[in-house]
């Protein structure tokens, strides 16, 4: 595989956060409890979700996805949408969320895989 077909080398692309849909606030902080418990790990409340350290995202409600979602960093999410569009792959245009300068922070591809919305993003 040459660098411009392995996405690690091409886009910089790396694992940012699993999403799991906690199903209400109460069940979501009782998996944020558990994960942090196993893996020794501090959390981190926001309003839609907590996190375990920043590899666990657990959605107080259903979030994206039938299961949740997975997260993945790209060093330059124009450039990585153009990657995966070349390859066929979609992405929900509506799930577009942007920094204030109006580039792009992240974006859902369309289709789930297994009951997981997939989305790409760059660094805060």
């Amino acid at each position: 595989m040459n660098t411009e077909e392995d996405p690690k080398k091409a886009l910089g692309l790396r694992l940012a956060h699993v999403g799991i849909n906690g199903g209400t606030p109460e069940n979501a902080e009782k998996i944020t409890r558990q994960l942090a418990t196993l893996l020794g790990l501090g959390t981190t409340e926001l309003a839609p979700s907590y996190f375990v350290d920043t590899y666990i995202e657990i959605m107080k409600g259903a979030g994206r996805g039938e299961k949740g979602h997975i997260g993945f960093h790209v060093d330059d999410i124009d450039a990585a949408q153009k990657w995966f569009e070349d390859r066929g792959f979609e992405f929900n245009e509506d799930s577009r969320a942007k920094f204030p300068d109006g580039s792009t922070h992240l974006i859902y591809f369309k289709d789930e895989i297994a009951g997981f919305s997939i989305h790409i993003t760059v660094d805060d």
